[in-house]
């Protein structure tokens, strides 16, 4: 057993040294976006939140407010439609993860951040824990080093908890490990410091570090699947696109897709506990967001619109041709809703609909999943702690920083113990 505990010793200690650098990158990255959509939503406040001009005040249609922004912005395509439960929250109509505007459903007024400087400060953090900020073909190389320390990491928290046990159970061996002692310096306090941090927090950067790795390798996602006897999913082509699932036939030729207003009050109607709505055409698409991936934020729905059709073909579930010529093939809409007592917390119910009737052609929540994809659900926000809610992210995020001070003790104890001063032994008496 001495033999065994100086071996895992030695590998602890060379595993540290060789991924600290990468595991503190990670560790403080980690704790920086731990709140990531919570620091950037109250950054960019100035466009999201809104103030309505009286009590009970009624929001203009989105056919009203897609209209308005075709006119400021004839450029912008937007791909979906976001509205929040909340009188105080901005419709968003969003080109993507990054690209969108603001609407004050109550004047129509557009509206993008004043500054987006926290939002590009967290999308430099978000580049340096996933691909250890590299660049273009570089980001391969950065997912390969942070995701080989990762697990070394994994190794260290593992072997790090067996290291720690105290080999006497002892109030006073328990009470070493376990609890602070401030009146220590030098190499006491930072030992006091390894193992205190170290016993604490090992347990959830052992959970992060194992979701993390189906978020870094082909073969960690298939496992999760195989572990349930069920098979992976097949890869999908360049840009995650698959083959439409659905064939929809256009009623008549100058049939056009129902409004977002007329999709927006049935699916309000169906779900009156809803939080948030997104709505995005195209949905044969894209990939299904009822594994839990969180919508962009949005405010309150509007009221039906007056001539019952969408304006415009760009957010409506009909598809167009690259050339710029005349509608080719209608596609199924996508809403995706979430509601306040989803568990896990950033689960939604999607709903793929047809754009001409609004009959609904597959409804897929969270229980509908297979249980490869809940568990694999559970793995990718268990590794943010969004699974969980805030109190989730905020045990992720202490974890995350007592990582960091877990590389400074670690590395400060191997320079004692490599370049430390050495005592030299007392010179016997001469005789």
């Amino acid at each position: 057993m001495k033999v065994f505990r100086s071996v895992l010793f030695w590998m602890h200690l060379a595993a540290g040294l060789i991924a600290g650098l990468s595991v503190l990158v990670m560790c403080f990255t980690g704790t920086v976006i731990a709140f990531e959509d919570e620091i950037v939503g109250w950054s960019e406040r100035d466009a999201r939140q809104v103030t309505p001009p009286a009590e009970n005040a009624t929001a203009l249609p989105l056919a009203d407010l897609q209209r308005k922004l075709r006119e400021v912005q004839p450029e912008f395509r937007a791909a979906s439609v976001t509205v929040q439960n909340d009188p105080t929250a901005a419709i968003l109509f969003s080109a993507g993860r990054d690209g969108g505007y603001y609407a004050n459903p109550y004047t129509g007024e557009f509206r993008q951040p004043a500054s987006t400087k926290v939002h590009d400060f967290m999308h430099t953090m978000t580049d340096w824990h996933r691909f250890l900020g590299r660049e273009g073909d570089q980001r391969a190389v950065g997912k390969a080093i942070n995701g080989a320390c990762n697990i070394a990491f994994c190794f260290l928290a593992l072997s790090g908890l067996y290291l720690w046990m105290p080999r006497t159970w002892s109030w006073r061996g328990v009470k070493a490990i376990a609890f602070f002692n401030f009146k220590f310096a030098g190499k006491a306090r930072d030992f006091n410091w390894h193992n205190v941090i170290g016993l604490w927090s090992a347990p959830i950067l052992i959970v992060l570090t194992l979701t993390a790795i189906p978020i870094s390798y082909r073969w960690g996602s298939n496992l999760v699947y195989k572990l349930v006897g069920e098979e992976p999913p097949v890869p999908q082509g360049p840009g995650g696109a698959t083959a439409p699932a659905f064939e929809i036939k256009r009623p008549t030729p100058e049939a056009r897709p129902l409004s977002y207003d007329i999709i927006l009050a049935q699916v309000q109607k169906d779900f009156p506990q809803w939080s948030t709505i997104s709505l995005r055409s195209g949905g044969s698409q894209q990939r299904p967001q009822a594994a839990g991936a969180p919508s962009t934020p949005r405010p309150e729905g509007a009221a039906p619109s007056r001539e019952g059709q969408a304006p415009a073909s760009e957010v409506r579930g009909e598809s167009r041709r690259a050339d710029g010529g005349g509608p080719r093939t209608p596609q199924p809409l996508t809403v995706a809703i979430r509601e306040p007592g989803a568990w896990p917390r950033t689960a939604t119910t999607t709903l793929t609909l047809n754009p001409f009737t609004g009959e609904v052609l597959k409804r897929e929540g969270f229980g509908d999943l297979s249980t490869g994809r809940q568990l694999r659900t559970w793995t990718r926000f268990l590794h943010t702690g969004q699974a969980l809610g805030w109190p989730g992210q905020f045990v992720a995020g202490l974890a995350c920083l007592g990582g960091c001070f877990l590389v400074y003790t670690g590395i400060a104890l191997s320079c004692r113990r490599f370049f430390g001063k050495r005592t030299p032994a007392a010179t016997p008496p001469a005789s």
